[in-house]
């Protein structure tokens, strides 16, 4: 790919989930040159991983990243300590597939990115509508991360300034597959699942299949998703 002089580097925090693909083609509609960083972070599975590379050649971004964080070591979260099962229910209050500090920790590693790349922007796909109850989904998370990033930083203290974008955060998931269709996502390339086989397929009962196929349901579009 022939890299754009004139355009501006942003990092986005990409997954490999209809989240994170459909921030990535609002950013590079807006103009954007991307650096996709990708977390191997002690997850259930890397499906998502693989997905995330098949999102990234589609959104033809400048550079992928992979950075391998182990979470795992900790646990705490059905996603990262396999003796803790994967809700197939909703449940009351913040599920156990919340992960202990998983956003702050991405958003850090993408800051510092960012600075290295001289990159003033960074997208995230969280939600704040459609989404599992997390702490770190939420407006007053972003509003704050942004204003620990631009006094953190020696970009920030020297005058610059961070944004951190997250388009989708009052979006229903009906409207973020409707925005992503427009933008031309083609979904069949990401998975949402929590515990997707190592073929990408998804279980159809977890949080994350419920509410990604109830988007569909509701944008009245076809679900490319291949369930188990």
């Amino acid at each position: 790919m022939i890299k754009n002089q004139s355009a501006p580097k942003a990092v986005i925090l990409l997954s490999g989930g209809l989240d994170s693909a459909t921030v990535g083609a609002m950013a590079q509609k807006q103009g954007f040159e991307l650096y996709a960083l990708s977390v191997a972070y002690g997850q259930r599975h890397t499906a998502e991983l693989d997905a995330a590379q098949r999102v990234a050649a589609m959104l033809r971004v400048r550079q992928h990243q992979l950075i391998r964080v182990n979470l795992d070591a900790f646990g705490g979260s059905a996603l990262t300590d396999a003796s803790i099962a994967v809700p197939e229910h909703p449940s009351e209050g913040i599920p156990v597939t919340y992960v202990p500090a998983r956003n702050t920790l991405f958003l850090s590693l993408a800051l510092g990115w960012a600075e290295v790349l001289g990159a003033q922007d960074i997208f995230v796909g969280v939600n704040a509508v459609d989404y599992s109850g997390y702490p770190d989904c939420r407006p007053a998370f972003i509003t704050a991360f942004e204003r620990l990033a631009n006094v953190a930083t020696k970009a920030g203290v020297e005058g610059g300034h961070l944004h951190i974008h997250a388009p989708l955060i009052n979006m229903s998931k009906a409207q973020i597959i409707n925005a992503g269709v427009a933008l031309g996502v083609d979904y069949a390339q990401t998975v949402s699942c929590y515990q997707a086989n190592a073929d990408g397929a998804a279980c159809g009962r977890c949080d994350a299949c419920r509410l990604r196929r109830q988007g569909f349901v509701e944008a009245k579009i076809v679900d490319p998703t291949r369930y188990i």
